[in-house]
């Protein structure tokens, strides 16, 4: 069986590297180079090549220079006057991360590769792409029904096409079944799981030694997925593993509240019973909510203020959830859910989650 697949350095590729190995596949693997900030992905993925070579695993690999070609399209990752966001990677912010049409690119100059194979080899070969369900909301070319239009789109222009087919294992996984498929594989082919991965980078914004800043939304998804497995990532932080797990539980709560109209669990915020002077802006985009002159202890477990700033015009909804009826509160500037008002016999009082407020001192 023979398979050419796209090899980033991210653990996504790599565990499909190591999928295809146990499946039994011969592997050539392509490799990027497109002036992308976190550059050291190529560097990792040799890495890999090298240690499995050292277990008697050859595998053809190959990078190709796309910096000229790239280097044209506009992308936080490849362009210096773009900062690479941080945050839950379903933020609307992080679609500053898209590289237009990098799949189509890489998946042409793979398609093209397969063909050659195919023809030489005279032998059916598979395309194998590390995406997955966690790419969809951000990255449109990682959407199933985008390979299925390039598949089409590649057999028309082609000849010899019908002995090439796409490889998706991990389509409509995310990034905790690619771990889990990973231990699986490692364990079959008898290699050590956390050498495998600790030569693999995530981070968009590593520094300049390449070490992963733990805070871009590539970032948070993976170390939400090795504490899911109830493991600590083996690659190097800018911090340590417990202040990076920390700030990407922050994340994935963070996102759940405003963007999924969750709750945080009562006394529990970091804001119940803070008291000092200043003002608390949304946690998402920064506009002045409150200032702590109106703030109040409720008892309720949730920061409690009696109005508004002046210029905060939150927006008031109608909650008939939970078999209640409330006023739901949502920033007026990016429409994220805050909390909830209710007009008590003291007064109104915006209950509101810690999780959701930015607190700036006087």
């Amino acid at each position: 069986m023979r398979a050419v697949m796209s090899l980033s350095g991210g653990m996504d590729s790599t565990g499909l590297l190591i999928r295809l190995i146990s499946e039994g596949y011969k592997v050539s693997c392509i490799s990027f180079d497109y002036g992308q900030k976190h550059k050291i992905e190529v560097e990792k993925a040799a890495q890999n090549i090298a240690y499995l070579r050292q277990n008697n695993i050859s595998i053809e690999h190959k990078v190709i220079d796309l910096t000229s070609t790239i280097g044209i399209l506009n992308s936080a990752l490849t362009s210096n006057e773009i900062n690479v966001p941080e945050g839950h990677y379903e933020k609307e912010q992080m679609k500053s991360t898209v590289v237009p049409n990098r799949n189509a690119i890489f998946s042409s100059i793979i398609y093209g590769y397969a063909l050659s194979i195919s023809e030489t080899e005279s032998t059916d070969v598979k395309i194998a792409l590390g995406v997955h369900s966690g790419d969809h909301a951000i990255y449109p070319d990682c959407r199933p029904e985008f390979y299925h239009a390039l598949d089409n789109a590649f057999s028309i222009g082609n000849w010899g096409s019908e002995r090439i087919d796409f490889h998706l294992p991990y389509i409509n996984g995310d990034k905790v079944y690619i771990l889990r498929d990973s231990l699986k594989n490692c364990k079959k082919l008898k290699l050590d799981f956390d050498i495998v991965f600790g030569n693999t980078i995530t981070s968009y914004n590593p520094d300049e030694n390449g070490i992963s800043s733990g805070k871009s939304g590539s970032d948070v998804e993976r170390i939400l997925a090795f504490d899911s497995l109830g493991r600590k990532d083996p690659i190097q932080y800018q911090d340590s593993w417990e202040t990076v797990l920390s700030n990407a539980k922050k994340e994935q709560l963070r996102y759940y509240v405003m963007k999924e109209n969750g709750t945080e669990r009562a006394f529990t915020g970091e804001y119940d019973k803070h008291f000092e002077k200043g003002s608390y802006h949304c946690a998402y985009c920064n506009k002045l909510l409150f200032s702590s002159e109106s703030k109040f202890n409720s008892g309720c477990g949730w920061p409690a203020f009696s109005e508004e700033d002046q210029n905060a015009n939150i927006s008031q909804l109608k909650d008939t959830s939970h078999g209640m009826v409330r006023i739901e509160v949502r920033c007026s500037e990016c429409d994220s859910h805050l909390g909830h008002l209710f007009h008590e016999s003291r007064g109104p009082r915006y209950c509101i989650n810690s999780i959701c407020l930015e607190f700036k001192g006087d």
